[in-house]
């Protein structure tokens, strides 16, 4: 319509007619050169009415006022205006020119004084209604006489056009913007356009690509059989999207997920593929990490019981498939709360993470490793020979946990107690054999720790005996039926009764009487040592104080075990029990082991010394069972040193005994510390440490162990 018009009216001069504006009558003549009426339209009589109203395009004229003059039908339907609506109205109360009204006026202004037709345009208009439009106008004076009376606007609708090409825009935007990478192919899967996002992603240029097959981007991840199934699922549904491994131009592969859609061009014709990648090397990374901390020590780095009880099924099931054999390892650290409870959690988490590390040197590659918390670590080895392999590789163990270690200043030693369990012949799945992997390696510290068992069916018969003792242990407790025997402790010199020593006693109830020797290693497996420990404190500081008001003031004297001693609130007990009974501090006598003050040198001197200065008497118990040195007990603040009742018994017939006992006096005398013998039976044993200068002695040549209510009938001289 815009070339017929520009045909019928722009290249043509406009000739009069007899009834002025009800007609226009085009002239078949060439303008001459230079004419500047030649570019306006002479408009007359009902032919002009005919074009407005005829016309498919929308045609509206105004008047030097902006009043409108002429509305077509096609105005009305464009901008959606009834022409009686429209006629006598200033054209800017019904359309306005978003953001370029003043140009439009403009363009009003020029042609009405030049009597030219302005260069066609594009107008974004808004009706009265809120109707948001584009038109492509074309504006020209129409003349009376030679003169312009009004100004036609001829409008196309363009906003179909218009929001194509802004879609046009934002997807080029999108393409070149995104994040993701975007990969245009033509229908044989060839590259035709790449973002710069993609290019980012893989290093490839996008010259490189452009043109090539998709496959230079594939990886040696997957084979040809999965980008197959890809091309066909794409093919058949139009769409494909999941994770592969992409390449980069480096040849590194990389995770992505990836979308692929196909472009239609007919009624079954695919024109094009666009693929859309993300690059999920990150959220892989994160992926791997959260999975690794979930099967993963967070401490030693070694898989843990997780990843472990999958490893063992499956070794087990490639076992079972080949006829092999497998071995289980159950490995629990000697004494390691000792560690914990004197040096700190720090100092042991250090000595675990070097442990992890020596015992990773004792396996195979195709070994597992793994710690199951605490100080519990099992070693799964796989495609074994025999027991003389996994004795061989148990023995390797033993030998390196028990090398020195030096953790921040602190020289440490510790072994560990192994358990062996054997696929086939002592389970069938990993329950069992990690239960009597378990089982063995309880034996194993039941023989002396630092050594490792095989596991044999006679185990469990004794294990079941282990846990029933443990949970009668807790019953005892509940119950009240541990009580305390005490056994006098006698001045040799003077013969006086100058204390007692508390003795743990369990009257069960199917048994009868127990001493600690049946119990007391049960206790401390089950974690009852403590609770156990307590007891006899605080019943044997009450007794102290019953004598005490009786008028028979007598010191007592409390052993304290090894797990007891290095408790981090040790004095804040001590401290608060003789509050709660009112027993002065000095007459508690605290008995420590000579091996606990070894075993935890620098602070067992410390506590020691805060006992002393509480007022808590001490003494060394088993003295010469240790290896304490001269200078070690020269610093040490104790009180007394009592002789192990092993070197007493044997008195009379071992030089060798004695000769220990002289020395033991000897060295005491001259640290200025008291002794007192143990386990005296006899009068020539009393004899014997009489003359060497003994202070003091108990044993049953006094009297046994007695409950406190019989302690009082003996007399306080001998």
């Amino acid at each position: 319509m815009e070339s017929l018009m520009r045909d019928k009216f722009f290249g043509r001069k406009a000739a009069p007619a007899a009834d002025g504006l009800r007609s226009i009558a085009p002239l078949d003549r060439e303008m001459p050169a230079g004419d500047s009426g030649g570019m306006a339209i002479d408009v007359r009589g009902p032919f002009a009415e005919a074009i407005e109203q005829t016309s498919m395009v929308a045609l509206q004229g105004v008047d030097r006022d902006g009043i409108i003059c002429t509305w077509n039908d096609a105005s009305a339907k464009l901008y959606g205006i009834a022409r009686a609506d429209a006629i006598g109205r200033h054209f800017c109360d019904l359309l306005t020119f978003r953001g370029t009204t003043a140009a439009f006026d403009a363009v009003l202004t020029t042609m009405w004084e030049s009597g030219q037709p302005a260069l066609p345009c594009d107008w974004q208009v808004s009706t009265v209604s809120g109707k948001l439009l584009w038109v492509y106008s074309t504006m020209f004076p129409v003349l009376e006489h030679g003169q312009t009376r009004q100004v036609f606007c001829m409008d196309i609708d363009i906003t179909d056009r218009k929001q194509a090409e802004q879609a046009l825009r934002l997807s080029a935007q999108v393409f070149e913007n995104s994040h993701e990478g975007i990969i245009i192919l033509d229908a044989q899967w060839r590259i035709v356009s790449v973002n710069a996002a993609f290019t980012a992603m893989t290093g490839f240029s996008e010259q490189q690509l452009t043109g090539a097959k998709e496959s230079l981007l594939r990886s040696e991840e997957h084979d040809a059989a999965f980008y197959d199934a890809i091309h066909d699922e794409v093919s058949r549904n139009g769409h494909w999207q999941g994770e592969l491994w992409g390449r980069r131009s480096n040849g590194e592969a990389f995770p992505a997920w990836a979308s692929i859609s196909a472009v239609p061009g007919g009624v079954r014709d695919i024109v094009n593929f666009i693929v859309i990648f993300c690059d999920i090397s990150d959220r892989k990374a994160a992926e791997e990490r959260v999975r690794h901390l979930s099967e993963h020590d967070i401490l030693t780095g070694l898989p843990n019981r997780i990843l472990l009880r999958d490893r063992l099924q499956q070794a087990i099931a490639a076992a079972r498939r080949n006829r092999g054999k497998l071995a289980v390892l159950f490995l629990d650290l000697d004494r390691f709360k000792n560690v914990n409870d004197s040096l700190g959690h720090h100092i042991g988490d250090k000595l675990l993470q070097t442990v992890a590390e020596r015992l990773k040197k004792c396996v195979r590659g195709n070994d597992t490793v793994s710690r199951q918390g605490g100080d519990e670590f099992v070693v799964m080895l796989t495609e074994i020979g025999g027991v003389e392999q996994v004795a061989h590789i148990a023995a390797n163990i033993l030998h390196s946990a028990s090398m020195a270690y030096q953790i921040e200043g602190h020289a440490l030693t510790i072994t560990t107690s192994i358990g062996i369990s054997m696929y086939p012949d002592d389970g069938q799945d990993m329950d069992a054999l990690l239960r009597n992997a378990d089982t063995a390696m309880y034996h194993a510290k039941e023989s002396g720790r630092n050594s490792y068992q095989f596991f044999n069916p006679d185990m469990n018969v004794r294990m079941v005996a282990r846990l029933t003792l443990e949970r009668q242990l807790k019953t005892a407790l509940e119950q009240e039926q541990f009580f305390l025997a005490y056994q006098p402790e006698i001045d040799i010199a003077s013969g006086r009764i100058i204390g007692v020593e508390a003795l743990l006693r369990w009257q069960h109830p199917d048994a009868g009487m127990l001493t600690p020797g049946h119990f007391l290693e049960a206790a401390e497996a089950c974690g009852l040592i403590l609770p156990i420990g307590d007891w006899v404190l605080q019943t044997a500081c009450r007794q102290a104080r019953s004598w005490h008001d009786q008028g028979t003031p007598m010191m007592v004297g409390v052993n304290l075990s090894a797990i007891q001693f290095r408790q981090k609130d040790l004095l804040q007990k001590i401290r608060e029990v003789l509050r709660q009974t009112g027993l002065a501090p000095q007459y508690l006598e605290l008995e420590i082991t000579e091996s606990v003050l070894v075993d935890s040198a620098g602070a067992a001197l410390e506590t020691m010394h805060a006992l002393r200065a509480m007022g808590v008497v001490l003494a060394v118990d088993d003295f010469g069972t240790g290896y304490s040195s001269l200078n070690f007990l020269k610093h040490c603040p104790v009180d007394k040193l009592k002789i192990d009742q092993s070197f007493v018994r044997h008195l009379s017939g071992d030089a060798n005994d004695a000769a220990i006992i002289r020395a033991i006096l000897i060295m005491a005398k001259s640290l200025k510390l008291k002794v007192i013998a143990e386990g005296v039976e006899t009068n020539d044993q009393l004899e014997f440490l009489r003359s060497q200068g003994c202070d003091e002695f108990q044993g049953n040549y006094c009297t046994q162990p007695v409950p406190a209510s019989e302690l009082p009938q003996f007399p306080r001289t001998n």
